[in-house]
């Protein structure tokens, strides 16, 4: 099975979605075999990677309902990766599942089989802890955190900490925080700086050095339906999104030459 990794964090606006589009274009582009799965109702992840997501006849909540394999839904994207599209009907899960047996461990047991065609799977969980993203909690081997450095996201990031011990303790013994990744980051503000000082001292190595910067281009690649690195592949921000994908492969025992 690939390593299976959430993108997640409880506080909207950090980056979330962006994170997991363009990590999982800089592993395909690393030639990795690549899943994103798009656990989020407002489908920003699927439109960002080129599909139409009022299109999609199979989605993830059809999934997780047992309705069909989660190989069934898979879309191939331009950016080199496979995704199981989201659209506004996964809204209506949260409910349905309430009355499902083993309704938290539904994601993780459809992914099983699907999870063995891949190297790594990549989900993007909505930004609130919900029956959803506690499915993508169970799933996963880890959490990629995104997170801006400002006060505020030092508080939920707290919170979510706490979250995932809970999530440790009940439902899933070997998830882990992989990685916290800072983003829209700007060192010229004295607050970005001190905030960032104050996260390696409390987490240490758990904070990836690379840092993803704001960049306009990040910003309107979804508006093309386009990771930033098709979208202008010499931007800093297409730069700072292989780097970080260079860093994860790193850490999981896996080199890339500088080049690549």
């Amino acid at each position: 099975m690939g390593r299976i990794f959430v993108v997640a964090n409880q506080k909207g606006g950090v980056g979330k979605t962006s994170i997991a589009v363009n990590l999982s274009a800089s592993l395909a582009h690393y030639g990795r075999r690549v899943l994103l799965v798009d656990l989020d109702p407002q489908g920003n992840a699927t439109t960002g990677s080129g599909i139409d997501k009022g299109d999609c006849e199979k989605t993830v909540y059809g999934v997780l309902l047992g309705e069909y394999r989660a190989a069934d839904a898979v879309r191939r994207c331009e950016g080199g990766y496979d995704i199981i599209p989201s659209n506004r009907d996964l809204a209506g899960a949260e409910v349905e599942l309430i009355s499902i047996e083993r309704r938290e461990f539904r994601l993780r047991d459809t992914l099983r089989e699907a999870a063995d065609a891949y190297d790594f799977v990549v989900i993007d969980c909505p930004p609130a802890l919900n029956m959803l993203t506690v499915n993508g909690f169970a799933a996963t081997h880890a959490v990629i955190i995104p997170m801006q450095c400002e006060y505020y996201a030092l508080e939920g990031l707290s919170d979510l900490v706490g979250t995932l011990r809970k999530v440790k303790q009940k439902i899933n013994p070997g998830i882990e925080i992989e990685a916290l990744v800072r983003t829209m980051y700007d060192p010229r503000s004295t607050l970005t700086v001190q905030v960032s000082e104050e996260l390696k001292r409390h987490y240490g190595d758990k904070v990836f050095d690379t840092v993803i910067p704001r960049n306009v281009r990040i910003a309107e690649a979804p508006s093309f339906g386009k990771p930033v690195l098709l979208h202008d592949p010499a931007s800093k921000g297409a730069t700072a999104h292989l780097q970080f994908a260079r860093e994860l492969l790193a850490r999981n025992g896996i080199a890339i030459a500088e080049a690549a």
